[in-house]
C-alpha cells in the first residue's frame, strides 16, 4: 500500500434536530398542554489515533466526513436522540490543522481521541416555552448547524530509529537486512520516494528518503522528508563509501538538519559508512572511520555482505535506542 503522509479533508458535524410543537390529547380539551420535545444534538467529529501509518491511504477517495443529524423532538415530551459521533481514524503522529481557525492539534499516543468539531444544539420544543402567561405555546426552534471546516492532516512518523543520509547511501538495503521490510532497492538516487518502515526487536526503523543539499529550503521534497526525522529517538546516519569525501557528505546532511530544526542535532546518532565491500584498501577504510570520529561519537563501517560488521551495527543500535528509551522513561 502506498504511504501517504498528508491529506486535505472537509468535515461537518451534525445539525441539531428540530424542536416540535405538540399538545397532549385529553377528552374535551383540544389543547391540554404543550408536549413537544427538544431536538437531539448533532453528532460531533473526533480524531482517533491508531498505530497504523497507512491510514491516510484509505481516504484518497473519501475527502468528506459528515456526522449524523440529531433527531427531531417528539410528542409526549420526548426529546430526539443525539446524532452519532463520527471518529476519523488517523495515524499516531498526525498533526491536524483546522484551516478555518488555523489551530493545530496533534495525536501522540495510540487511543488518543480529540474533538475536532462540535455537533449543533437541538432546537427547543414548545413545552420549553410554557409559562404562567403562555400556557399553550405554539412556537419551537430549529436545530443549529454543526461546526464545519477544512483540515490539513500531515503525519510525522514516530519511529524509534531513523535511517538518514544522502540518496543511494544504502538505507533501504540495511532496513531490509535488519527487518522484514521489502523496500525497493536500486543503484540510482531517489529509489525511495516515501518512508519505509520495519519492525526491529520490538522497535520501529524508518528509512527516510534521501536528503540533498538545500533540503531544509524545500529542495527535493526536503520539508516532507525532514519532518519524519523530528520524532525519532535516535538517528543512524548512513554515508556511502562511494562518496569521494565521506566527511563532506556527513556535513551536508548535518547542515540541513541544523537549518530545519537545530534540536535534530542533539539526537543520539550513529554514523555508518556503508558499502565497505567496495573498498579494496583496508587502510583507506580505517582512515575514513578515524576522520569521521573527529566530529562524531559513534562511527562504524558496514557491508550487507559481512555478518560480523552487521552484528556490530546491530549491537550499537540496540544499545543506543534502549539507553534513549530508558532516559525518556526515567527522565534526565
Amino acid at each position: 500500500m502506498a504511504f501517504i503522509d498528508e491529506i486535505k479533508i472537509y468535515a461537518k458535524a451534525g445539525r441539531g434536530g428540530d424542536g416540535v410543537v405538540r399538545f397532549r390529547h385529553e377528552k374535551n380539551r383540544e389543547f391540554a398542554g404543550p408536549s413537544g420535545g427538544d431536538g437531539g444534538r448533532g453528532g460531533s467529529i473526533y480524531a482517533l489515533a491508531e498505530r497504523n501509518v497507512h491510514l491516510l491511504a484509505q481516504y484518497r477517495g473519501r475527502k468528506k466526513f459528515i456526522a449524523k443529524r440529531g433527531e427531531d423532538g417528539k410528542s409526549n415530551s420526548l426529546h430526539g436522540r443525539g446524532g452519532k459521533d463520527l471518529d476519523i481514524l488517523l495515524p499516531v503522529g498526525s498533526l491536524i490543522t483546522n484551516l478555518k481557525t488555523n489551530t493545530t492539534l496533534s495525536l501522540n499516543k495510540e487511543g488518543e481521541r480529540v474533538l475536532l468539531l462540535k455537533g449543533g444544539a437541538g432546537g427547543r420544543g414548545n413545552e420549553s416555552f410554557k409559562s404562567s402567561i403562555n400556557t399553550t405555546p405554539k412556537e419551537s426552534t430549529s436545530g443549529r448547524d454543526g461546526e464545519k471546516a477544512f483540515f490539513f492532516i500531515e503525519v510525522e512518523l514516530i519511529a524509534d530509529i531513523g535511517f538518514i543520509g544522502l540518496p543511494n547511501a544504502g538505507k533501504t538495503s540495511l532496513l531490509n537486512k535488519f527487518t522484514h521490510a521489502s523496500g525497493k532497492v536500486g543503484d540510482y538516487p531517489f529509489t525511495t520516494l516515501e518512508p519505509n518502515l520495519g519492525e526491529y526487536h520490538g522497535y520501529i526503523i524508518s528509512d527516510i528518503p534521501g536528503l540533498i543539499a538545500g533540503a531544509a529550503s524545500g529542495k527535493g521534497l526536503g520539508h516532507k522528508f525532514l519532518r519524519h526525522i523530528k520524532r525519532t529517538k535516535i538517528l543512524v546516519h548512513l554515508i556511502s563509501l562511494e562518496n569521494e569525501d565521506p566527511k563532506k557528505a556527513y556535513q551536508i546532511i548535518r547542515e540541513e538538519l541544523k537549518q530545519y530544526n537545530q534540536e535534530l542535532l542533539i539526537k543520539p546518532e550513529i554514523v555508518v559508512l556503508t558499502k565497505a565491500d567496495l573498498v579494496g584498501d583496508p587502510a583507506y577504510l580505517l582512515e575514513q572511520v578515524a576522520d569521521i570520529k573527529k566530529i562524531a561519537d559513534v562511527v562504524l563501517a558496514v557491508s550487507i555482505y559481512d555478518d560480523n560488521l552487521l552484528r556490530a551495527l546491530n549491537d550499537a543500535m540496540l544499545e543506543k535506542v534502549r539507553f534513549k528509551e530508558d532516559r525518556l522513561q526515567t527522565g534526565p
